[in-house]
């Protein structure tokens, strides 16, 4: 299979400041990552709050950077789908449909003509126009997978969306990423739900103590881990 992204030791440690003591503390939620995502693939990624999947996520997407290790991206432009990265809560869904493309290295003119047919999936009719901190969460959502679902990454990396979301958007969504995954789209899956990762994911990793298992089916990593 063709490596779309490898990541070697990959560590990532915050500085938390104690207003109280004056003291600094360091909090490392990743500290030895080893992993590749291949071309066509569906990765998931499980794990308790805390162990560090939004952050892995974010560093697939270039958004932050590790503080050791190496990642070796093989030319992929890579996509995260999470609630509210990279929105502006002051602009309009239909500025923000522009800027969220425009940061994935889209054109405004490009994201302008898509922009009805972006709504028309997200379902917002004149909500689009209105700005984004009147949004519900579900909406800030469908707004996200439904531009996601247009760009078209080589990598689109999902955090949690699909748990969220009225039931037929997120029947919706489950759809859309099937029909991604028969059609080669390389998907990495970051969620709680065990029936997400077992019907959409071809192999999976847990994260634990900032470190990751190797891959496995989800069958196997559910049972081994009995999760």
């Amino acid at each position: 299979m063709n490596s779309l992204i490898k990541l070697e030791n990959v560590g990532l440690t915050y500085k938390v400041s104690n207003s109280i003591f004056k003291k600094n503390k360091y909090f490392s939620p990743l500290k030895s990552i080893n992993l590749e995502v291949y071309s066509g693939e569906t990765l998931g990624i499980v794990g308790v709050n805390g162990t560090g999947k939004s952050s892995l996520l974010k560093i697939l997407a270039g958004i932050i950077q590790p503080t050791s290790g190496k990642i070796i991206n093989n030319g992929a432009t890579v996509s995260l789908l999470s609630i509210g990265t990279g929105f502006d809560q002051n602009l309009s869904g239909a500025d923000n449909v522009i800027l969220s493309g425009v940061m994935q290295g889209e054109s405004s003119r490009e994201m302008s003509k898509i922009t009805a047919k972006i709504n028309q999936y997200a379902e917002l009719g004149e909500f689009l126009y209105q700005p984004l901190r009147t949004y519900s969460t579900g909406m800030r959502a469908r707004l996200g997978f439904s531009i996601a679902n247009e760009i078209k990454p080589d990598i689109l990396l999902i955090d949690e969306t699909l748990g969220v979301g009225d039931h037929e958007f997120r029947k919706k969504a489950e759809k859309t990423i099937s029909d991604r995954i028969n059609s080669n789209q390389t998907v990495v899956l970051v969620s709680h739900s065990r029936h997400h990762i077992e019907q959409l994911c071809q192999r999976a990793i847990i994260l634990e103590n900032g470190i990751n298992t190797s891959s496995m089916t989800p069958k196997e990593l559910f049972q081994r881990f009995n999760i």
